[in-house]
């Protein structure tokens, strides 16, 4: 009895305690599987205030964390209430509450209030962002609690049941967790950048009409999981809390081609589904360490529609869209540009008795239109004939490929226009035939059918009874549509053909390392006539296409051939002329071979491919017409030469005395002192092209050699106007640099680099060719520079793999020479006074050579130092007593030198490197860092 009323004493004690406990910090355990601990709770009257982070609720398993947190590390941004992974660092944040109402102040509180609502209020009580629980289901005093599974939900602590009010889960940021019910409404919305959780340009969701996942750019269909990517539906089925509402999707889309990464059902604890800002769905899973293991659109091509329509993307070609055999750019004017990413329209109507169907192999497609059970392919042919608005169809034999109809033989036919296209796939492609008329496609002139997406001009041969025997180099895989080019050292794809400039372009894979930007061995081609290789170009930007990266390193190595043009064609009997007018077919003379040789008074023209009048007649004009020229002038020649030995005796004083005048007039416009005065003459007169040393240019020619600064010739744009690239006669490449007249680069800046370039002579300073000056056009002539600056190489993610650290010494220290040569070691000390990256062009091998001298200064004699009260140049690489005071010496070159130098081992931007809020620019976090 005793021992009884002890333990009475000790409930009433206990239920005391939680009595006061109760009252005074109305703090309650919830009676469900929802109760919790104070550390990953929020109770009624309880708050979470906005500290620094300092304090924050950790949900049970220390699996999640949830608090005040500030993104990017950067106040800029404001602050935020999240969730993310329990001691991620970086931090990885996979929900936002106030993702759209930044608080820009301290003191904000996060609280469960009177109205049972889970509030962010900020420092004057003013709400940012609640749950908003209808009055109907607001609990009396609610609590919050955030679980292991990433889920903060709100309850009533004063009920026994488990029912939750309201959850994390069904509002989603970016993120899907593992748990996550994806109904039909849901959706992912992307951050506005890596560091802004604001709702940005991209959204994911289930598109219910089609069956089918979508992303979204401001509702512009960006990407969809169409017909080939079963993963995703897969993945969710077992990801999320519906796995019925995924089974219909997967099975739909089932092949057996593609790869899923390898999880088991306990993985997906540790997986998350990401939309990043750039509209990338991807799939992190977590071991040790995060790792990406899927992601869509995985390349250019997977991009919904990314060619427009009937235009067919490749993933390895250098310009991926072009458009369908029988069809053209759309708009017209797009073909002499070769763009093609506007979509294709046909070049002539259909639905006529003329109709046929271009065959495609290996092709994704979007969705058809209908699809209906056949006996055979001829009767799906016909069943696409017989409708007008039939675009294309393609026929699925049973048993063989399950994308749609797994046992019976089925036709899928495309009323609209085709979308969507990608050649080359391997991922469960169709073998598509795409209506158009038979004059679009047939051979002309003895050419080769088309092989796949590829149109095969004349001369180039596929066969024996197609092109010219010469050109039989080629061979079509009608199974795949893929064209190949042979040689003696093997067999290469050939990813595009251009019967305007005769080239093609093939593809070598793996011969070249991306990282270090070294290039294997290139293939010996062989390529005697009638081809030769024209140039090769390293690709790192393209993708294998797989859903699992590999890592490769390895890059593709473009190689561009051309073509000669051909002879006449080839024959065996008079018929075989008929496409070529005006010839007749015979034996050439020597080798026996019968061509369709040209009549008399026409002359065979190979660019042309066709005979053009003015035959052997007009050849024998020609002849007479030179010989005669070559005897007059000799006969000119000779007169004048005997006439000036006779001359030459009675002259030689005068001549004497006037070459002494010209070298004293030399002398005196090579002097220091000349050049200066030059410099500061207020016009430039004809007596001043004097004392130039470079040729003189007249506007005719340059613009003859520009196409008059067409677009197509545009290499850049400078600080002082756009650079072009001119091709004189002879074939001569000169990069031409044209003043803009708001540039700010006057007459004083333009005769600074004609007059002191012209001077300087070094192997690291770049050469002026020649100059221009008329009217308002003021025009420079440099030495061309294929590789442009030095700025596109290093600051660029792609190109920067390039440069190993070897190339970039080679590159320091050639800069190095060249400022050397222009501060101690030629005629004229110079201060370049705009020195950075983007002033420093690289040659073929990759040499750096200084340019643009338009602010340059000359020292007279011993000076060594120099004013002025206009300050001008670059900040990020100006030395600051001249940025402050206009003080520029050797030391001015010295600091930009050396900005350059950080800037080409770090790769980054001086303005542009934000490390930290204690550096604002590479040279500050530079200094710190060496300080430190």
């Amino acid at each position: 009895m005793v021992r009884r009323g002890l333990n009475q004493r000790d409930l009433c004690a206990m239920h005391s305690m939680l009595s006061t406990v109760f009252f005074s910090y109305a703090f309650l355990l919830c009676s469900s599987l929802l109760c919790c601990f104070a550390r990953d709770t929020i109770t009624y009257a309880g708050s979470l205030i906005n500290n620094d982070g300092v304090e924050t609720l950790v949900s049970a398993g220390k699996r999640f964390e949830m608090g005040f947190f500030t993104p990017g590390q950067s106040s800029a941004y404001g602050s935020y209430v999240g969730i993310w992974y329990y001691r991620s660092n970086p931090r990885i944040v996979v929900w936002v509450a106030n993702r759209d109402r930044p608080l820009l102040d301290d003191g904000a509180v996060l609280a469960v209030k009177q109205d049972g609502n889970l509030k962010i209020l900020d420092k004057n009580g003013s709400p940012v962002w609640s749950t908003g629980l209808e009055s109907t289901s607001k609990p009396a005093n609610g609590l919050a609690k955030l679980l292991d599974s990433g889920n903060l939900v709100l309850c009533d602590s004063n009920t026994s049941s488990t029912t939750i009010l309201w959850q994390s889960f069904d509002h989603p940021n970016d993120t899907f967790l593992s748990g996550m019910k994806m109904s039909a409404n849901l959706k992912l919305t992307s951050w506005k950048s890596e560091v802004d959780p604001q709702e940005g340009d991209f959204t994911f969701q289930l598109d219910k009409g089609k069956n089918q996942f979508v992303i979204l750019n401001h509702f512009i269909k960006y990407w969809t999981s169409g017909e080939s990517s079963d993963f995703l539906p897969y993945f969710l089925s077992n990801f999320t809390s519906e796995e019925s509402s995924f089974k219909s999707i997967s099975a739909s889309n089932s092949t057996s081609k593609l790869k899923r990464p390898n999880l088991s059902l306990s993985d997906y604890n540790n997986t998350r589904i990401r939309l990043d800002f750039k509209g990338e769905l991807q799939l992190w899973s977590y071991n040790t360490n995060w790792s990406k293991l899927w992601w869509e659109p995985r390349d250019r091509c997977s991009v919904f529609n990314a060619c427009g329509n009937f235009s067919s993307c490749n993933l390895y070609n250098s310009l991926p869209c072009r458009c369908l055999p029988g069809f053209e750019p759309d708009p017209k004017e797009n073909r002499r540009k070769g763009v093609f990413s506007g979509g294709c329209i046909r070049s002539s109507a259909v639905c006529g008795k003329h109709d046929t169907f271009l065959s495609l192999k290996m092709m994704r497609v979007g969705q058809p239109d209908t699809s209906f059970v056949v006996e055979d392919e001829k009767q799906c042919r016909e069943e696409c004939l017989d409708k007008c608005q039939c675009r294309a169809h393609s026929f699925v034999k049973g048993g063989v490929n399950r994308v749609r109809q797994p046992s019976s033989n089925s036709c899928l036919i495309w009323m609209e226009d085709l979308k969507d296209l990608q050649e080359d796939y391997s991922d469960g492609g169709l073998d598509l035939f795409v209506r158009v008329t038979v004059a679009d496609i047939e051979p002309k002139a003895k050419s080769c059918e088309p092989c796949g997406i590829n149109v095969i001009p004349y001369p180039l041969s596929t066969g024996s009874d197609c092109g010219d025997p010469m050109y039989f180099s080629f061979n079509c895989d009608n199974s795949t549509g893929k064209l190949s080019f042979k040689t003696h050292s093997g067999t290469y794809n050939v990813t595009t053909i251009n019967q305007d400039t005769r080239t093609f372009v093939i593809r070598e894979k793996d011969v070249a390392d991306c990282k270090d930007g070294t290039i294997g061995q290139i293939p010996n081609f062989n390529t005697s006539f009638p081809f030769k290789m024209n140039n090769s170009k390293l690709r790192c930007d393209t993708e294998e296409g797989n859903f699992i990266s590999t890592g490769s390193s390895k890059g593709l190595l473009e190689i561009d051939i051309g073509w000669e043009p051909p002879q006449e064609p080839v024959c065996s009997s008079s018929s075989d002329c008929d496409d070529w007018p005006n010839s007749t077919c015979n034996n050439v003379k020597g080798n026996g071979t019968a061509r369709c040789l040209c009549n008399s008074n026409f002359w065979w023209d190979g660019m042309a491919l066709n005979c053009v009048q003015g035959g052997s007649s007009r050849k024998k004009k020609l002849l007479s017409l030179m010989v005669g020229v070559t005897i007059a002038g000799v006969i000119v020649l000779s007169s004048i030469f005997l006439y000036t030995s006779i001359l030459m005796r009675k002259k030689a004083k005068r001549r004497e005395s006037q070459q002494n005048t010209e070298r004293n007039a030399a002398v005196l416009y090579g002097t220091e002192k000349r050049v200066k005065n030059l410099i500061d003459a207020e016009e430039f007169n004809e007596e001043d092209k004097k004392g130039i040393d470079v040729p003189f240019f007249d506007l005719d020619s340059i613009l003859e050699a520009t196409d008059y600064f067409s677009e197509e010739n545009k290499l850049g744009r400078g600080g002082f106007g756009p650079v072009y690239k001119g091709k004189f006669p002879g074939g001569q490449e000169i990069a031409i640099k044209r003043l803009s007249s708001v540039s700010g680069q006057g007459l004083e800046e333009f005769k600074n680099e004609v007059i002191l370039i012209a001077r300087l002579q070094h192997r690291n300073l770049v050469r002026l060719v020649g100059y221009c000056i008329k009217g308002d056009e003021k025009i420079l002539l440099y030495e061309y520079m294929p590789n442009k600056s030095l700025d596109s190489f290093i600051f660029d993610r792609d190109l920067g793999v390039l440069l190993n650290w070897e190339r970039r010494f080679d590159i320091i220290l050639g800069v190095a020479r060249g400022l050397l040569y222009l501060h101690q070691d030629s005629r004229l000390r110079i201060i370049h006074r705009d020195m950075k990256t983007s002033n420093i062009l690289l040659d073929a091998e990759m040499n750096p050579k200084i340019s643009d001298f338009g602010l340059a200064r000359m020292f007279e004699g011993k000076q060594t130092e120099g004013s002025t009260n206009r300050v001008v140049g670059t900040y990020g690489y100006m030395s600051p007593e001249y940025a402050l005071d206009g003080l520029f010496s050797v030391k001015s070159d010295v600091f930009s030198f050396g900005v350059v130098v950080l800037e080409i081992l770090s790769g980054k931007r001086n303005t542009g490197y934000f490390n930290s809020d204690e550096a604002q620019s590479l040279l500050a976090y530079v200094s710190s860092t060496v300080l430190i």
